[in-house]
């Protein structure tokens, strides 16, 4: 279980220095809220994108390290008196660390009803299995 550590953290840390930054520039900064998990067949790294294509985010693992980017821009109707646009523009890029476990050639990916998953099945010697006992 301890596997997913250092990725949670990792993308904690992401997150406390984009705050930061915040301060420091006039655009905002926007990251979608995001799940990390591990079972018997992989690790996990889901983000919440509602009304994202996937077209518009990109991924890559490099050196056991997943990056998530993704730009999205929506046009604003000019006939529409808009109080508040949350969703009119937004960039963002995680960082998760993967585990030594983490098959990366196996990686998939899947986008559906606004949760983008990506997938690493174990290695299989990272598998666990069962020893029998001869006697």
């Amino acid at each position: 279980m301890t596997g997913y550590i250092p990725a949670v953290l990792n993308g904690q840390i992401d997150q406390i220095l984009d705050e930061a930054l915040r301060g420091f520039t006039r655009e905002s900064t926007w990251s979608p809220a995001s799940n990390v998990w591990e079972d018997d067949k992989g690790f996990y790294v889901q983000l919440a994108l509602p009304g994202w294509e996937p077209k518009d985010v990109s991924l890559e693992v490099e050196k056991q390290v997943l990056t998530v980017k993704g730009a999205h821009k929506t046009e604003a109707d000019s006939t529409r008196k808009v109080y508040q646009w949350e969703t009119a523009a937004a960039q963002f890029s995680k960082r998760y660390r993967l585990p030594d476990f983490a098959n990366q050639e196996q990686a998939s990916a899947v986008h559906k009803n606004g949760m983008l998953t990506v997938s690493f099945p174990k290695r299989e010697e990272a598998k666990p299995r069962r020893i029998e006992i001869q006697g």
